[in-house]
């Protein structure tokens, strides 16, 4: 999942903070925003650590336009922060799923050249959750 994420530069104390919008209370303070990102997936692993352990919904992700039209600062900077989730959603377990061979062909090669799927099976829980989460 892509996560938008808010910078803000704090004069005063000369750094950035950066901010989950989706996920409240998940932000990091860096005086780098490429530090900062990097600290922010630590960060966004340890929230949906927490969620899944009290058996919370993992919040889906809007656009950053749509943060950005609700947004009261004009001087934010915005950001993408790509996230597998999966691991997140719970024990795993098997099922039965039949597909058409081409389908089955597609989704292997599209696993096989994209480093964002590891599995056949990530690769389906993804595309799930972006149904799921469509309104």
């Amino acid at each position: 999942m892509h996560y938008p994420v808010v910078i803000l530069f704090e004069e005063l104390t000369e750094q950035f903070t950066l901010s989950v919008v989706d996920l409240p209370g998940c932000k990091v303070t860096n005086h780098s925003i490429d530090h900062g990102l990097l600290k922010l997936k630590e960060e966004i692993a340890g929230h949906l650590k927490i969620l899944a352990e009290y058996g919370e919904q993992i919040p889906h992700a809007k656009s950053i336009d749509f943060h950005r039209k609700n947004s009261t600062n004009p001087m934010a900077i915005w950001a993408l922060v790509e996230f597998d989730i999966v691991p997140y959603l719970g024990k795993s377990h098997k099922i039965n799923v039949t597909l058409p061979e081409l389908l089955i062909k597609q989704i292997d090669d599209r696993v096989s050249k994209d480093e964002n799927y590891k599995t056949r099976s990530g690769f389906i829980a993804t595309s799930c959750i972006e149904q799921l989460n469509k309104k």
